[in-house]
């Protein structure tokens, strides 16, 4: 999140959640999924895409796990999932294609992503969110266990709707509230982001974006999903092109800079690795430098900066002010350049 593309490690963007509980209505005795959600996941499993992601020039790899929304490839997944990734496969029925971002919203960790090539996928049956009741029983899928082996199948039930979540990037130190999520007892996993939860009747209620206990968990764990209603508004405002404050077209600028946030009462951001040839390289950052003003914004976050990169678009050229490892006080300007995917 305080990583800027091709600089940050995937596919663990959320890692320490802290749930925020909003009082929600009495929870119903459970009901058990029929047939063990074996009907329901094979509705929906057609329609699941396996993403594989990877950063050349950190030489990491990562998995998530997304939705396909019509027959000509365009798939819904989280942001996290595909953030400053160079290169994303999306697999369906066993076949590989690459693919491309049409665009995203951070704050609602959504990304739309093209698979290139596609046609005559089996889109996915979507459902109705507000009509879940807690107690509802309702399966998990995703890729957790890798793209070569087969798909999860997490069976639980709804425990809560409207909760809040801070997710923090371990690497940045970044933090970030996701709120409005729906809570469900299954064990679900890291490669599970960004696949669907289903009800009973195999569509897709709700997208997984969060696990508790940093992903490592085992039975009776809970997950989080971003209710299907959410974000199927941002994805269809994604689809059409529209861009706005929240909603970014297109893959995400690249400045080319690593940073976590200052200590508490320093201003700016810490830069602790710039990225050779890259548009901080060339407007004189280095490494160790302190970012204080990007495009005329004080800086005193790295979720700053992101915000203020995700309201620009490739060839934008942005002033810099920033204090240089010799304590003066600098100042350029960064010509942005696109993300590679």
């Amino acid at each position: 999140m305080g990583l800027l593309p091709s600089f940050r490690r995937l596919p663990i963007a959320l890692a320490a959640i802290a749930a925020m509980l909003v009082p929600a209505a009495p929870v119903a005795p459970a009901i058990a999924m029929p047939d063990d959600g074996a009907t329901a996941a094979a509705i929906a499993e057609p329609a699941v895409v396996r993403i594989d992601t990877a950063v050349d020039y950190q030489g990491i790899v990562g998995l998530g796990t997304g939705i396909v929304l019509d027959p000509g490839g365009q798939v819904l997944t989280n942001f996290h999932v595909v953030q400053g990734a160079d290169r994303i496969i999306g697999t369906v029925g066993g076949r590989p294609y690459p693919a491309a971002m049409v665009g995203y919203d951070r704050g609602r960790d959504i990304a739309v992503i093209q698979l290139l090539g596609a046609a005559g996928l089996p889109a996915a049956l979507i459902g109705d969110s507000n009509a879940l009741v807690p107690g509802e029983p309702v399966v998990a899928l995703g890729n957790a266990m890798g793209s070569d082996a087969p798909l999860t199948r997490e069976v639980g039930t709804l425990t809560g709707f409207g909760r809040n979540v801070t997710a923090e990037d371990t690497l940045t130190g970044t933090s970030d509230e996701m709120t409005g999520l729906m809570e469900f007892a299954a064990p679900v996993r890291a490669g599970d982001s960004g696949g669907p939860v289903v009800n009973a009747a195999g569509q897709v209620v709700g997208v997984t974006t969060a696990a508790s206990v940093n992903f490592r968990m085992g039975p009776g764990g809970k997950g989080f999903a971003i209710p299907i209603n959410d974000a199927m508004g941002v994805a269809n405002q994604i689809r059409a092109g529209i861009p706005s404050e929240s909603v970014h077209i297109g893959p995400p600028v690249l400045l080319g800079v690593g940073v976590r946030t200052a200590p508490r009462g320093e201003p700016g951001v810490f830069i602790h690795e710039v990225m050779r040839g890259g548009p901080a390289d060339l407007a004189g950052l280095r490494d160790g430098d302190v970012l204080l003003v990007l495009d005329g914004v004080t800086l005193d976050s790295s979720n700053t900066l992101t915000a203020v990169l995700d309201r620009h678009y490739p060839g934008d050229v942005l002033d810099l002010t920033w204090i240089d490892g010799a304590g003066q006080t600098r100042t350029g300007k960064a010509v942005l350049t696109p993300g590679v995917n």
